[in-house]
């Protein structure tokens, strides 16, 4: 029994299985995502057969001026609810709090809302979380918090990315309407800096989607979208790659972009379900 067990195990997460057994045996996956995310979409890749071809579009960093983080802190029991929209979020508050000598406790008073994944991170930091929406996207927030009582009396704080040097997309700012529209008094602040990096330092990697090297080109937010775009410089030099999208949101943006989304993933609460989505796809 227990031998089949380990077999089951083994065979599940692909650590033996013959790579050419593998759903994307051979195939190169652009991962356009930051740095901080590319590594664990790549691990998803890679255990599906893949050969992922680093190329991150954005990076994510601390900002470079805590104003407004800082006054926020300082009166953070003003709040009945902080929302998160993404991990770096979490990260950058909780990083700031530590480097205040802010004490976690802080925040016990408010009710914490995170993501999918993203809640192992919040709770790895303040050892709390209050709501995880049925459906991991911001639409998910909105349904959840419509459902309680007296919401319309509640205040929320959205730590958000401050987007340099892009178009900034229209995640958070939807969510802010669609709050405000239940009547909430939303605050939002920035918490960290999202911003597109030089096309110059991927020549290498431009030419092998050019050339016709690369399959898939997976995007896992709307941001990559709109650096990688500035990159390229014809619709043609990637017109022969699949796209994919980590979830409708990502998805309707790239279209509205004018790019051909080939690949949703329905999952996307976590890379996993990127992965297997694009799998799934050269399994037809």
């Amino acid at each position: 029994m227990a031998n089949k067990q380990m077999h089951a195990q083994s065979r599940e997460i692909n650590l033996l299985t013959p790579s050419r057994e593998l759903p994307l045996y051979g195939k190169r996956i652009l991962v356009t995502a930051p740095r901080n995310y590319a590594y664990r979409l790549s691990e998803q890749i890679i255990k599906q057969g893949g050969l992922p071809v680093f190329m991150p579009t954005i990076e994510t960093c601390y900002l470079s001026n805590y104003t407004q983080l800082d006054a926020v802190l300082a009166d953070i029991n003003e709040f009945d609810w902080i929302v998160f929209t993404s991990r770096n979020g979490i990260t950058a508050f909780f990083q700031r709090i530590n480097d205040l000598n802010i004490p976690i406790s802080v925040v016990q008073k408010c009710h914490l809302c995170a993501l999918g994944k993203d809640v192992e991170s919040l709770l790895s930091f303040c050892g709390k979380v209050d709501l995880v929406p049925t459906e991991s996207s911001p639409a998910g927030i909105v349904t959840e918090l419509a459902k309680l009582p007296q919401i319309h009396e509640k205040k929320v704080l959205i730590p958000a990315p401050e987007v340099v040097g892009l178009p900034e997309p229209d995640v958070v700012p939807n969510l802010i309407t669609d709050l405000q529209q239940l009547g909430i008094e939303v605050t939002r602040v920035p918490t960290y800096i999202t911003q597109g990096l030089d096309k110059t330092i991927y020549g290498m990697e431009l030419n092998l989607i050019r050339q016709g090297m690369i399959d898939v080109i997976a995007f896992s937010s709307t941001a990559e979208v709109e650096s990688f775009l500035t990159m390229v410089k014809l619709q043609s030099d990637y017109e022969h790659c699949v796209i994919a999208c980590f979830g409708p949101y990502t998805t309707a943006n790239a279209q509205n972009l004018g790019m051909n989304v080939s690949i949703v993933s329905r999952d996307y609460s976590s890379f996993e379900g990127f992965a297997e989505a694009i799998a799934a796809f050269f399994l037809v």
